[in-house]
């Protein structure tokens, strides 16, 4: 089999959908994490109630009255309705759950994937679309660099593996047709400025 046929796989792996959950995995049990196993695992199941199961409910009523054709969401017209939705989760999640008092580091990695959202969502006005694939995996890629400084860790392996799924996934959004190479650098550059923006804030 020839890595061509598998590079759809990456992009179900590391679909938007699921980043939030592996950031917070990350965070809390392959990082130097202070909090209760209790508190670990309520958070981490919160997260996947409002960024996964949440969001694949309103997939299916989307679906049903017609307002999506795929879990990709590649028409522009399709993807203001799920991004607005996604904010809305997002803004409930960080003022809920994730909050700064209880975990700094996970709150403004939130805040900055809202603020990838935003932008993503005001640039379809302008009818560009962005990668959210590499909008989502960049932001995460900069989250695990800046959690490495933050602990003074030094996790390069993440840190290299995630860089490398970068240009995968990237390849894979362009086997399957989903983007162009704008897109994709429009995707990558909306994931990571505003986690650098952030930075500035817990680093």
């Amino acid at each position: 089999m020839s890595f061509k046929k598998i590079l759809p796989f990456f992009s179900y792996v590391f679909h938007p959908i699921f980043i939030p959950v592996y950031a917070a995995l990350y965070y809390f049990f392959l990082n130097d994490s202070y909090y209760s196993t209790p508190e670990k695992y309520i958070a981490v199941f919160q997260i996947i109630i409002i960024t996964i199961l949440l969001p694949i409910l309103f997939f299916f009523v989307l679906r049903s009255v017609g307002q999506l054709d795929s879990i990709m969401i590649s028409e522009i017209s399709q993807r203001k309705i799920p991004l607005v939705m996604l904010c809305f989760l997002t803004i409930l999640l960080v003022r809920k759950s994730i909050t700064l008092d209880r975990f700094p580091e996970l709150h403004f990695f939130f805040l900055g994937g809202l603020l990838s959202t935003v932008l993503a969502l005001v640039l379809l006005f302008f009818r560009t679309k962005a990668s959210l694939h590499l909008l989502a995996i960049s932001a995460l890629t900069l989250f695990f660099i800046g959690l490495s400084i933050h602990n003074q860790s030094r996790n390069i392996n993440w840190i290299a593996f995630l860089v490398f799924m970068n240009g995968v996934v990237a390849s894979s959004r362009l086997e399957m047709k989903a983007h162009t190479l704008k897109e994709l650098v429009i995707g990558f550059l909306l994931g990571s400025i505003p986690q650098l923006i952030f930075f500035y804030f817990w680093l």
